[in-house]
């Protein structure tokens, strides 16, 4: 990684009995889009919160772009753009009414504005639609104006909450190409998401984050080296008891077998290749196969490697 955009070190932040960061540790470099991966609950919204200094951390430390960040300065809030989870948007007012409001708000003269707004239409498709009320907006339309508003300024640095929750798959694919091209040009990104086809694509660097821990991070190719490159193979068995799961234990033992809500899960090479004679064996054990899943490695089977578990909603 070249040089950092940000750096954290050693987070925590608790509320109440509840420890919602503990000893977060992160490396974003300049110019990267980098996933926080994990379930809801997981911590990230609260990291994204403290990222932007919407909330202070009860221990660590942060430097963003080189320096350290005690409390949120001017500069650092002309060089942030945060998209929240939650629409920040004035429904009565027009798209470009809100746009004009948000551009003030960060000091944009009035022909540099008009310009922006021109502009980040056009990015996120909405140029048609700019003088139609908010509260005439599908869910998506009203995310993609969500991010026109916070990269008006065109910050350096862009914190994503969850941007594609609960929205159209052609909002989800225009939200994915502007983040591609924001990163194409050198605009720093970090997304969070519980959607592991979405880090997958957009982003070079990852961190698993569960129960308030970073418990990997890396590149994909790094995640995927933890569990040494395996296919995984789910295998739906009805009404396995407790005698038969021992022994397909025993029998499979060279296969890392583990069994999930009536799921047999097993990490191999060729999975493919092997399937035949799992199946010949599970049938002699007089286990009733459902379904049959083979996986190459990917996120999904990293996360649950290192948890044990799928990645919940």
């Amino acid at each position: 990684m070249g040089k950092s955009a940000l750096a954290i070190r050693n987070v925590s932040k608790k509320f109440g009995d509840i420890v919602a960061l503990d000893l977060v540790s992160l490396d974003v470099g300049e110019g990267e889009t980098f996933g926080l991966l994990g379930p809801n609950g997981a911590g990230k919204s609260t990291l994204i919160n403290i990222m932007s200094g919407v909330l202070r951390r009860d221990g660590g430390e942060i430097e963003f772009l080189g320096q350290p960040l005690r409390e949120p300065t001017v500069e650092f809030k002309l060089n942030m753009g945060v998209i929240p989870q939650e629409i920040s948007l004035y429904s009565k007012l027009t798209a470009k009414e809100n746009l004009e409001f948000y551009g003030r708000l960060y000091g944009l003269d009035s022909s540099t504005l008009r310009s922006r707004i021109k502009e980040t239409l056009e990015l996120v498709g909405l140029t048609d639609r700019q003088n139609d009320r908010i509260e005439t907006y599908s869910g998506g339309m009203k995310r993609r104006i969500n991010i026109a508003a916070s990269i008006l300024h065109s910050p350096r640095f862009i914190l994503m909450d969850e941007p594609t929750v609960g929205i159209d798959p052609q909002s989800r694919n225009l939200i994915f190409e502007v983040i591609e091209k924001l990163h194409g040009e050198g605009v720093t990104i970090v997304y969070t998401s519980h959607y592991m086809e979405e880090v997958e694509r957009l982003c070079q660097g990852i961190a698993i984050i569960d129960h308030g821990k970073v418990i990997a991070s890396g590149t994909k190719s790094d995640l995927i080296a933890l569990i040494g490159e395996l296919d995984l193979v789910e295998i739906e068995i009805e009404g396995l008891e407790a005698s038969q799961e021992e022994a397909i234990r025993c029998g499979l033992a060279d296969m890392d077998p583990t069994f999930s809500d009536g799921t047999l899960i097993l990490r191999t090479a060729d999975g493919s290749g092997k399937l035949g004679g799992v199946i010949g064996f599970l049938t002699e054990k007089k286990a009733i196969v459902r379904r049959v899943t083979v996986k190459e490695p990917d996120l999904e089977s990293v996360f649950l490697h290192l948890t044990g578990k799928e990645l919940r909603d």
